[in-house]
Parts: C-alpha cells; sequence; structure tokens
C-alpha cells in the first residue's frame, strides 16, 4: 500500500502577498532608515512569481485583474509603501506598453517578462523635458537627463521618454533594457519618505533606441482606451495611499493597546476605555470606511473599462477619472490626518526614534506631492459646477 502524500498547498496571489508582506515589516523600520535599493525584497517579489501578476494567463502570466493587483499594492503599502510603490509601478509599466504599443510589442514583452520575472523600472517623468531625441535611419538615440525615475535601479527593462523637437515637442516613449549602453542610474534618491523607491535621476548618453522599442501605434493618450494609463497611475496611489493609514491605524492600535496609559486626568482605569481615545479611534475609522468605499469602487470601474478595451468610449472614460479624482483626494486627506493624529493616541513615548512612526506621514506626504491635490480638485469642481469632464493627460 502506497503511503499518501498531501499535495503542498498553493498560496493565492493575495495569500503569497500576506506572507512577503510579514517579512517585510520585521525590516521596515530599519530600510527606511538605510534608504537605497531593497535588494533582497526585490529579489524576493521576483522569486513569488508576482511581477507576472497582472500579465494574461496566456501569455504566462497569473491574470489578475485591476481591482486584484492593486489590492496586493495596498497589501505591501500597509507594511512598506516604498516595496508598494515600485511593485504597483511594475504593474503601470505592463499597462503603458500594453495601451502604447502594438500586439507584435507587447506580447513578447508580456511573455518574457513572466518567464524571466522582469522587474520594470520607471524613466518616463513627462513633465521632465531634458531627455531629446535625434533620428537617424531605422533608430532613434535618446540623451539628456530625467528625475524621479522609481524603481529603475535593480530593473531589467525601462520605460523611458524624450522629447523630439525636431517634431514640435512630441513626446516619444520607449521600452529599453535597462542595462543598455549610455544608461546611467545615479542612485542619488535620498528625501524624506518613500526611501527605497530609487526614484532618484538618470542620464541618458546617446542611448540607441531601436523602433520595434518605440511606443507609438497607438501612441501616449491616442483612444479612450490608451487613456486609462494615467487613470491606473492614479489609482495605483490612492491605493498607496490607503494602504499607509490602514497600516498606521493598525500599528497605532496595537501601541495604544499595549503601551497607553490613561492621563492622569481620566477617569478610565485603561486606555482602551478613554473617551477622548476612542473618539480619535472612531473618526480614524470613519474616515478610513470612506476611502476604502471610494477606492473600492474606482477598482470596479477600473476593472470594468479595461475589459472593454478599445470598444471603451470617452464618457466611461471620464467618469472613471472622476470617481478615481474622488477617491484620491480622499486618501490624501484622511491618509495624512490620521498619520499626524496617530501620536495623539499612542503618546509621548511613541515618538522615539528606534519606532519611526512617523515614517507613515513621511512617506505619505512625499508620496501625495506627486501631482497637486488642489488640481484634482478642481478638475471635481469644473465637473460638480459646470459638467465639465476632465480632459485626459499624464496626470488625470
Amino acid at each position: 500500500m502506497s503511503a499518501h502524500h498531501p499535495q503542498p498547498t498553493v498560496l493565492s496571489p493575495l495569500q503569497t502577498a500576506r506572507k512577503l508582506a510579514a517579512e517585510f515589516a520585521e525590516t521596515a523600520t530599519e530600510r527606511d532608515e538605510r534608504g537605497g535599493t531593497p535588494k533582497a525584497e526585490r529579489d524576493a517579489i521576483r522569486q513569488s512569481g508576482l511581477l507576472a501578476l497582472s500579465i494574461p494567463t496566456q501569455f504566462g502570466g497569473i491574470g489578475a485583474s485591476w481591482s486584484e493587483t492593486l489590492n496586493i499594492v495596498r497589501e505591501f503599502a500597509k507594511v512598506d509603501s516604498s516595496i508598494a510603490h515600485v511593485f504597483g509601478f511594475q504593474h503601470l509599466m505592463l499597462a503603458t506598453v500594453r495601451l502604447f504599443a502594438r500586439p507584435e510589442q507587447w506580447q513578447p514583452w508580456f511573455e518574457q517578462t513572466a518567464r524571466k520575472n522582469w522587474f520594470w523600472g520607471n524613466a518616463l517623468n513627462p513633465l521632465d523635458t531634458r531627455t531629446v531625441v535625434r533620428k537617424f535611419d531605422g533608430w532613434r538615440e535618446f540623451s539628456g537627463k530625467k528625475s524621479f525615475c522609481s524603481g529603475a535601479s535593480d530593473s531589467e527593462m525601462l520605460i523611458a521618454s524624450a522629447v523630439d523637437e525636431s517634431a514640435g515637442g512630441k513626446l516619444l516613449i520607449a521600452a529599453i533594457p535597462s542595462g543598455r549602453t549610455g544608461i546611467t542610474l545615479h542612485g542619488d534618491w535620498d528625501n524624506m519618505g518613500q526611501r527605497q523607491t530609487d526614484s532618484g535621476s538618470a542620464t541618458f548618453e546617446r542611448v540607441r533606441v531601436e523602433e520595434s522599442e518605440l511606443l507609438l501605434d497607438p501612441g501616449p493618450l491616442s483612444t479612450p482606451f490608451a487613456c486609462l494609463r494615467p487613470l491606473i497611475a492614479q489609482l495605483h496611489f490612492a491605493h498607496i495611499f490607503l494602504g499607509i493609514a490602514e497600516g498606521a491605524l493598525e500599528e497605532a492600535r496595537q501601541y495604544t493597546l499595549k503601551e497607553g496609559r490613561p492621563w492622569f486626568k481620566s477617569k478610565a482605569q485603561h486606555v482602551s476605555e478613554d473617551p477622548y481615545i476612542l473618539r480619535h479611534y472612531g473618526e480614524f475609522w470613519v474616515g478610513l470606511e470612506g476611502v476604502r468605499l471610494l477606492v473600492e469602487r474606482a477598482s470596479t470601474q477600473l476593472d470594468e473599462a479595461w475589459s472593454k478595451e478599445h470598444n471603451l468610449g470617452s464618457e466611461e472614460r471620464a467618469q472613471l477619472a472622476l470617481s478615481i479624482a474622488a477617491a484620491k483626494v480622499a486618501a490624501t486627506r484622511t491618509g495624512l490626518d490620521l498619520c499626524s493624529r496617530l501620536f495623539e493616541v499612542t503618546g509621548a513615548r511613541a515618538t522615539h526614534a528606534s519606532l519611526r512612526f512617523d515614517r507613515y506621514w513621511r512617506n505619505l506626504r512625499t508620496q501625495t506631492l506627486h501631482d497637486p491635490v488642489d488640481y484634482k480638485i478642481h478638475e471635481l469642481g469644473e465637473w460638480a459646477l459646470n459638467q465639465t469632464r476632465p480632459t485626459p493627460s499624464f496626470y488625470s
């Protein structure tokens, strides 16, 4: 009689992400202080298979929806928003080639990413126009500098942009190997927050870009479907903001229950009964519940819009933009409020440098400055008062 060998348990992508997040949490405070590239953590993500999360199964990926993909971004953000940022950008870069390039371009890139566990980095930043194009017969040359290159270090592929001055300043976007001759990643990111996103600068010195690497058809923001790219970016940020706030609340909660004590004037026997502490937690919860509903509604709408592909209309795209803008504004405001006020429920000892509870606010404050929330509110005001739909751009 043969022995029965139980089949190994296969984890779902979300279970895999939670297991990784628990490991990342153990070193998050130390790595926040150190900055630089989280090489071990990036390699753990490579080995997990999650870099192929959003790639359809026919190209070797997991085939997750945007809701599922962004929920995993949010899981990482609860413990380490730098890793959440570069992981989310992985799937944003894949969406970029899917939306802006021809199938004979993006399909092989998807297959190789899934097979080889490629990490994709960003050197797009359309507002930084210092990188320019020279045109040659059958290829182009990118030269110049680029800032805010999140995830570029320790990546296999880059999405890079340059300005074609001979074509009236047209933006050209390409997918190129990160190690190509002429690309220098400077590792000069040393900001107060998101310290392990490698969002420093890059220099392109006569970097050869083949015609087959240019994302020209249909090209950037050329159709309602192609115009989903900036909306995915914006919703990605909203998930990070929400995850940071949820992580901050949970860490504050654990500290309050374990270390907190009532103020000497309080009638409560334990801090968990103090009416002012309870009021703060109640307000935190109400704020987060509102953000969760807005973020989840927008995610469902994105799934629906994505499934329509080239049948997506401009009106449906506009309604999605409004939903995502509302979610991002709410996540920004609620998150910054909670991450600042968490010290009111944890007390003076919680400001000890070793705890680095301030990292939640620093990370959120840094990332929320990616584009001004005032202009998001302006777009929402234009819709609320004048019924004017937001104009597609790389930030809306």
